[in-house]
């Protein structure tokens, strides 16, 4: 008999990407994954609820795969399905809605509900515990795989859906970690990044996020650990003794949401600009090298001309090397949808400012760096060029005959905003 043929499509973040390639290992066994929806009998969308883009980039897929191929059923998991259960029924050939607590668990749900005539509806409380993760998240067509530490938040920024999404802060069983990433190493990946919601909290009984980072540089075979996003008053600052010493590369990404003190009390975040301000100068003067980016939302509805203006001088005089820039969404939940809202005109223009001085400064991070010579994580080839990876995350394009997953050592020799030139050593 013919295998069942499905497609997954991943949206919003890392932590996203990595449990969708978690499930296409599931799946992979009993059913043909295709590449694109027009062949699909089922297509898996790992939503992404965090600003409105998401919501209506779902929308927007569903419409194109009942236009292309009106008999695929389409499972919609993750956190859109947490939030908006109802609303997303009432798409087409949405035959799966699946929670957060129930999505890694996909497989056996459709296996025992692919023949059923009505939506098949999972969307439970998700409980606090400590979680395993059945099998490795392995991308071919990624040559940095993210391994999922952690999930959930207990935060609660006010203009944050992520707490009611992904549940309360819990941690992956610290020996289901090492396991995997074990298993990475052994199929010749030398890059790991730590993904998770607030990955800083990592706490499996005993072992913290720095008892983590120490046993991974122990892996054979792992050259370099990649942490991604995290919150400012969670990095232990025995770690950049790991950034200068160990294998954990330098590179930060630190989220300040605003340069405006008023702003930040507003969105209930956890730090003062100057208690900000002090980390990252003390990052920056520890670890030489770092690359430091941050996340910034422009139109909160209390942020004031003058409280803008306040976030563009923090953002021009701090040592930050670029920034994502996101204009506010107003989230289900969020207790900050109640506030009175910045016209969408203006949060366009503040958005266009900061992204321009973002482009100024990460070309001058990347100046910073000509006529050195960099290891260069290869990662895919382009029209006769290859393109990689560096620790301080600056993308390379060079030419070379090495392969996906190699380090190869390269001169940077040009700049530009979104990337460096460089010449194979």
């Amino acid at each position: 008999m013919r295998k069942k043929t499905i497609h997954f499509h991943t949206q919003g973040c890392r932590l996203n990407q990595s449990e969708t390639a978690t499930l296409q290992q599931v799946f992979e066994s009993d059913y043909s994954i295709v590449n694109d929806h027009h062949h699909a009998d089922i297509v898996v969308i790992n939503t992404c609820t965090v600003t409105e883009n998401g919501d209506s980039d779902t929308r927007r897929l569903i419409n194109k795969i009942n236009l292309n191929s009106p008999d695929t059923k389409i499972a919609l998991i993750g956190c859109q399905s947490q939030i908006l259960k109802e609303k997303l029924l009432e798409y087409k050939n949405v035959q799966w809605v699946i929670g957060n607590q129930e999505k890694m668990s996909l497989k056996p749900i459709i296996d025992h509900t692919l023949d059923s005539k009505t939506p098949t509806i999972l969307v439970n409380k998700i409980k606090k515990e400590s979680f395993t993760i059945e099998k490795p998240s392995i991308d071919p067509q990624h040559t940095r795989p993210s391994v999922k530490i952690q999930d959930g938040c207990d935060f609660y920024c006010s203009f944050c859906v992520i707490p009611f999404a992904r549940g309360p802060a819990r941690s992956r069983v610290f020996s289901d970690i090492l396991s995997e990433s074990q298993t990475l190493a052994s199929l010749g990946y030398s890059e790991i990044v730590l993904t998770g919601i607030n990955v800083g909290t990592y706490q499996d009984q005993t072992y913290t996020f720095l008892d983590l980072i120490k046993a991974l540089e122990d892996i054979e075979g792992i050259k370099r650990i990649r942490i991604s996003s995290i919150e400012p008053t969670t990095v232990p600052l025995d770690l950049f003794q790991h950034m200068i010493k160990g294998k954990v590369c330098p590179y930060l990404h630190l989220p300040i949401q605003s340069g405006s003190d008023a702003v930040l009390k507003a969105m209930s975040r956890k730090y003062t600009v100057s208690q900000y301000r002090d980390f990252v100068l003390q990052a920056k003067s520890t670890v030489k090298n770092l690359c430091l980016g941050t996340d910034v939302i422009v139109g909160f509805p209390l942020e004031t001309p003058e409280c803008f203006d306040e976030t563009v001088l923090q953002l021009m005089t701090l040592p930050i090397d670029y920034f994502h820039v996101f204009r506010y969404s107003e989230r289900k939940f969020a207790r900050s949808q109640k506030l009175a809202k910045i016209h969408s005109l203006e949060i366009k223009k503040r958005s266009q400012i900061l992204r321009t001085l973002s482009q100024k400064k990460r070309l001058s991070f990347h100046q910073s760096y000509l006529n050195t010579e960099e290891d260069v994580l290869v990662e895919h080839e382009k029209q006769g060029f290859l393109y990689g990876m560096t620790k301080q995350f600056i993308k390379v394009k060079f030419q070379g005959h090495q392969r996906p997953k190699d380090l190869v050592k390269v001169r940077l020799l040009e700049a530009h905003d979104a990337h460096m030139v460089g010449q194979w050593v």
